[in-house]
């Protein structure tokens, strides 16, 4: 069987998939290289959220290619779903896969192995091995298969256990797609209609992953609080989480991004009546001006946002509390960034993700015309982001003298030793801390903050509170 790598891009979500197609890779028998450029087959897992995502996937493409000419590249996500064209005519690939038949790149890999002697640009699939429906298989310059993303139903996702924490804090896609319409976000056009895993199997999941040894998981989505809405009978997200803390052992939840309509007093008070769920809270916000929140489509106002800041900080007063902000759509005028930077000063987010507005094609915002120009849209994110990093430091600084339990993490051999010998960890309200002297990682411990270095706190060990992962 062939040797593969995945190159991956974008989000949790992407990060799922691309995990799950690994593990029926390996389940087939493959075998997955150290680096692209000894593998046969490469899979480029692409985001398209912006134009600078779909470039950055653009530029690896090519890059692989260079490193590794033999090497069968095949390109899938949400970009080979959005314009597969574009990628089929990149040098040395073989094959765009779309979401829409993101499973079945198993299937491809193992006939592409069976015909060892048919090059990878004209190999052939049978017609067996694929849905007949929707699907368009094009010879040149690289075969193409997509269909349809809103006829598909399955679900693709397996635990992601690298990335952030370093194979200590392993993420877990439990909804993907979306029904929304937000009119810059093509996402819902490449993932297709909101889908959940079954409540049962994310139980099961998380029990073993707890076994296996791992303390805290996230759980990720796409459009996370509508989870289980498509499920016979419904389920409800608070009804999830609920389970989860009956049923497993996992000793701590957190929570990806959820829109804050889905922030509801009830899944405040269940945050609040448990350490065993993080106390952060991501809720994407794109703007302060009722205005430019209507013609985005975004089903709230400013003020039913502020609202569930409230509501969190009231019952949660040492949460994390996040934000996306998209600065430049189109007719977003002075008055109305400035209402924007104004509504985030007055409360208390603990940081911000900035986006510059990005024309994507198919969604109503592309076709509108009154642009803002791009030099004011690097100045208005530079102010975002000067905020976001008053309101982090700020938040650093308020937990001074307080005790928190933090999750060490594993040190990046590159980057994190350290002459001060000191421990990175995650704390429950999402703040890197370094904790004085060396310790293993997956290991809980409760820490006095007694300051902070650079954007870390410093934490002083007082107690540890379980053994390390073996």
């Amino acid at each position: 069987m062939a040797t593969f790598y995945i190159q991956q891009f974008g989000c949790r979500a992407t990060q799922a998939d691309g995990a799950a197609i690994e593990r029926q890779l390996l389940d087939r028998g493959c075998t997955a290289a150290s680096e692209s450029a000894s593998a046969d087959v490469v899979v480029v897992n692409t985001c398209t959220v912006t134009a600078s995502a779909d470039a950055q996937a653009r530029d690896a493409i090519r890059k692989l290619h260079a490193a590794n000419p033999a090497a069968c590249v095949i390109v899938t996500g949400c970009y080979a779903q959005r314009a597969p064209e574009e990628l089929a005519a990149l040098p040395g690939v073989s094959w765009v896969v779309g979401n829409s038949h993101k499973p079945q790149i198993p299937d491809l890999l193992q006939t592409l192995s069976s015909h060892p002697s048919t090059p990878a640009s004209v190999a052939f699939f049978p017609a067996a091995a694929l849905e007949a429906d929707s699907m368009s298989l094009l010879r040149a310059p690289a075969k193409i298969l997509t269909g349809n993303i809103f006829d598909r139903t399955e679900f693709l996702s397996a635990p992601v256990l690298g990335g952030e924490g370093n194979h200590t804090r392993p993420t877990l896609k439990i909804q993907d797609g979306c029904d929304s319409r937000c009119s810059y976000c093509v996402i819902p056009f490449v993932r297709g209609k909101s889908r959940s895993l079954p409540p049962e199997m994310v139980l099961q999941e998380i029990q073993r992953l707890s076994e296996s040894g791992f303390r805290e998981i996230v759980l990720s989505g796409i459009n996370l609080g509508t989870y289980g809405r498509d499920l016979s009978p419904r389920v409800d997200f608070e009804d999830l989480l609920r389970r989860i803390l009956d049923e497993t052992s996992v000793e701590r939840l957190r929570i990806s991004s959820i829109e804050p309509l889905d922030v509801t007093q009830d899944l405040v008070e269940l945050f609040a009546s448990t350490d065993r769920i993080a106390q952060h809270f991501h809720m994407p916000l794109q703007s302060g001006s009722d205005r430019i929140l209507a013609a985005m489509r975004r089903w709230y106002r400013a003020e039913h946002y502020a609202r569930r800041i409230e509501l969190i900080r009231e019952r949660l007063p040492h949460a994390a509390i996040g934000a996306d902000v998209i600065t430049g759509f189109p007719g977003e005028s002075e008055a109305e960034h400035a209402a924007t930077l104004a509504f985030i000063e007055r409360l208390p987010f603990t940081y911000l993700h900035v986006f510059a507005f990005s024309k994507r094609p198919g969604t109503k915002a592309a076709s509108l015309s009154n642009e803002v120009p791009g030099a004011i849209i690097k100045r208005r994110a530079r102010e975002l982001r000067a905020l976001s990093e008053a309101k982090s430091a700020a938040f650093r600084q308020s937990q001074f003298g307080r005790t928190l339990r933090v999750l060490t993490l594993r040190r990046d051999n590159s980057s994190e030793v350290s002459a001060d010998d000191a421990t990175p960890a995650l704390s429950s309200n999402y703040l890197k801390v370094r904790v004085r002297g060396s310790h293993p990682a997956n290991n809980c411990l409760d820490v006095l903050i007694s300051g902070e270095t650079g954007t870390a706190l410093v934490g002083e060990p007082i107690l540890v509170c379980s053994a390390p992962l073996e």
